[in-house]
């Protein structure tokens, strides 16, 4: 067990973002629970050029903040740590990104595009019905899935600061593969999801890194960094 983890929190910093005004004080609260010392480095998108910028790192967070300043920065640190099994978490554009990822580098949809970014390609991030910018909403978790036994119940109220999430005609493609969505709202959209074979592999709509602002610990959070120390 690791008493130091090193965390790639890739994503380009701004200050007046809520989340990232959240993520430091997050991961302290998680290195208390734990009682594990975390060293956070801010790696902006335009600097992760290779995979082995990554090398070294014990988890890797890709934060929300899209659309990034270097797009393939945000793709090169997902599928480094989805194909060399670094426990890895993705909030509000990390999940979006993450799903693009997966389209293109596992189900072979080389033109999977966000609509955000791009009007061309087989869109799989599409416009929400309704803005989630500085929203909550319920989160309903899939029973026996990893996230519903961090979080230790089946639902969650969480905040958001998004307009886009997983395109409805997308679900049923997935389908056949091991990525599972684990968490919708109360209408089914899509909210969370998880590689149930990696050692930590998950991503959110959501932006859990939020409870930290009313000083209440982040579960996934902690379960990265638990991740990441063993």
């Amino acid at each position: 067990m690791k008493t130091r983890v090193r965390i790639a929190l890739v994503g380009d910093f701004r200050p007046q973002a809520v989340a990232h005004q959240a993520i430091p004080i997050a991961l302290s609260l998680a290195a208390a629970h734990l009682d594990v010392d975390i060293d956070p480095c801010w790696l902006p998108t335009e600097t992760v050029n290779h995979a082995e910028v990554l090398a070294g790192y014990d988890a890797i967070w890709l934060v929300p903040g899209s659309p990034y300043q270097n797009d393939d920065g945000a793709f090169i640190a997902i599928r480094h740590a989805r194909e060399q099994n670094v426990p890895f978490l993705g909030s509000c554009g990390g999940f979006q990104y993450a799903v693009v990822e997966y389209a293109r580098n596992v189900m072979g949809w080389h033109n999977a595009s966000h609509a955000e970014t791009d009007s061309d390609g087989r869109q799989v991030i599409t416009p929400l019905t309704c803005s989630l910018v500085e929203k909550t909403d319920t989160v309903v978790f899939l029973p026996q899935t990893r996230i519903a036994e961090i979080y230790g119940r089946l639902e969650t109220h969480e905040g958001y600061h998004c307009n886009f999430g997983v395109n409805p005609d997308f679900v049923a493609e997935l389908q056949p593969y091991p990525l599972i969505i684990s968490g919708h709202d109360r209408k089914g959209d899509v909210r969370s999801i998880e590689l149930p074979e990696h050692r930590f592999f998950m991503a959110t709509l959501f932006q859990s890194e939020r409870a930290a602002l009313h000083e209440q610990l982040s579960p996934l959070v902690v379960a990265l960094i638990d991740a990441a120390r063993r």
